[in-house]
């Protein structure tokens, strides 16, 4: 009995969810559906001019809400205004695909974004035009493996959803189907 494990929505989307977006959109092939291509969650910490500790507990929380380990990104170019010095890490980012991709997905729509306060669903308008969608969240505190009592500061994080979608309508209604929560 060696049987691969494989992630709820990844099966969800091979079982039903393809099926679906091939009869919706008329497709003659089945690599023309639209489909998870990566997800690149990535965490700005300007403070981390002054204060060093705030990015490495941001790449921690980072790391332990995604599973995958985290690259510090650096400052491009010096900013005297803000005392910033080219190649000094002022963030961190990580690229997640596969299986870590489908978990990550399954736990941002089904467990950390209605955890959100006072929350309408995400907008709709946020895709760029190619089929990628850019999700901004205001608090990481949303998801269940930071623990609220251990953490600096609470600080918010951008999550980039990359499809192979050609148009936002497909790519639109590829996240509808995963689950994902527009508002009206």
């Amino acid at each position: 009995m060696d049987k691969k494990y494989v992630p709820r929505l990844k099966k969800l989307y091979n079982e039903t969810i393809a099926a679906e977006l091939k009869k919706e959109f008329n497709y003659s092939s089945s690599m023309q559906i639209p489909r998870l291509e990566k997800i690149s969650v990535g965490v700005g910490v300007g403070e981390a001019i002054q204060n060093k500790k705030l990015l490495d507990s941001a790449v921690k929380e980072i790391e332990l809400i995604t599973g995958q380990h985290v690259v510090k990104t650096k400052a491009r170019k010096s900013i005297a205004n803000f005392k910033l010095r080219e190649g000094m890490e002022i963030g961190a980012k990580v690229t997640l695909r596969g299986e870590k991709m489908w978990e990550f997905i399954d736990r941002l729509v089904n467990v950390a974004l209605p955890r959100v306060k006072d929350f309408r669903g995400v907008s709709p308008n946020a895709f760029d035009g190619h089929g990628n969608y850019a999700l901004g969240i205001t608090e990481q505190i949303i998801f269940p493996e930071i623990d609220y009592d251990k953490i600096e500061r609470v600080s918010g994080l951008n999550v980039v959803i990359v499809t192979t979608a050609q148009t936002d309508e497909e790519a639109f209604a590829l996240l509808k189907k995963i689950g994902m929560p527009f508002s009206k």
